[in-house]
């Protein structure tokens, strides 16, 4: 009933953008799911010292993170500069390609290598297990708030994407922060999820490795453009 044709221009912007937004969503879950299933079974495959390094509860913990991330945050995701300029896609196209989903996968095998490697090192220093698994989780959360910056673009660097006007971006990784402190911190749930003190730097050295076993991709863009 609207013949006005600028709205058609409207509809295909609006379209491409739910469409990017939801291969961004999938590719995050396809990546942050590989390490918490790796961190699970390798430590038992691999005849480690230490084999129960995660209980359902830091599963349902993760799972509760990972939801939001990727429906809220990239459901509010605005249109990437350049979408209108891509040519039509192919009818006969998948939705993710064998690249697109190569790239996550390796994003999952990186992360998985950086929390268990993390792992590895402190355990062969002789810690105990609640140390060790106190390291690789805190590598992954830092891990999964890398990615989710990261993966707002497989395009553009990170400094771009960092202007992208998202206000739940900030929100949500408030709230995931506020809540690895109290995992640290707070008696009670440090108990529950059978958590270790761990000093400052050595948080710092897990987050140096969360961010090695992510930003790699940034130099993947950087070749690209």
């Amino acid at each position: 009933t609207d013949d006005d044709l600028s709205h058609m221009t409207e509809a295909v912007a609006l379209g491409r953008k739910i469409y990017d937004n939801l291969k961004k969503a999938i590719q995050y879950i396809v990546s942050i799911h590989i390490p918490i299933i790796l961190i699970v079974t390798l430590p038992l495959l691999l005849a480690w010292k230490y084999t129960d390094i995660f209980s359902p509860v830091h599963v349902i913990f993760l799972e509760l993170i990972m939801g939001p991330t990727c429906s809220i945050i990239y459901e509010n995701e605005p249109m990437e500069p350049g979408t209108m300029l891509r040519p039509p896609r192919q009818m006969t196209s998948t939705f993710l390609s064998l690249r697109q989903l190569l790239i996550s996968i390796i994003q999952g095998l990186g992360i998985t290598a950086g929390c268990l490697g993390i792992g590895y090192y402190y355990m062969h220093n002789g810690e105990d297990i609640d140390f060790v698994r106190t390291a690789i989780f805190i590598t992954l959360l830092f891990s999964n708030i890398f990615l989710t910056l990261i993966n707002r673009s497989f395009r553009y660097s990170i400094f771009t994407t960092i202007r992208y006007k998202n206000a739940l971006v900030p929100l949500i990784i408030g709230i995931t922060l506020l809540l690895v402190a109290a995992i640290l911190y707070v008696p009670f749930i440090k108990t529950l999820f059978r958590m270790d003190d761990i000093s400052y730097t050595n948080i710092a050295i897990c987050i140096l490795a969360a961010a090695v076993s992510t930003f790699w991709i940034e130099l993947v863009k950087l070749f690209r453009s």
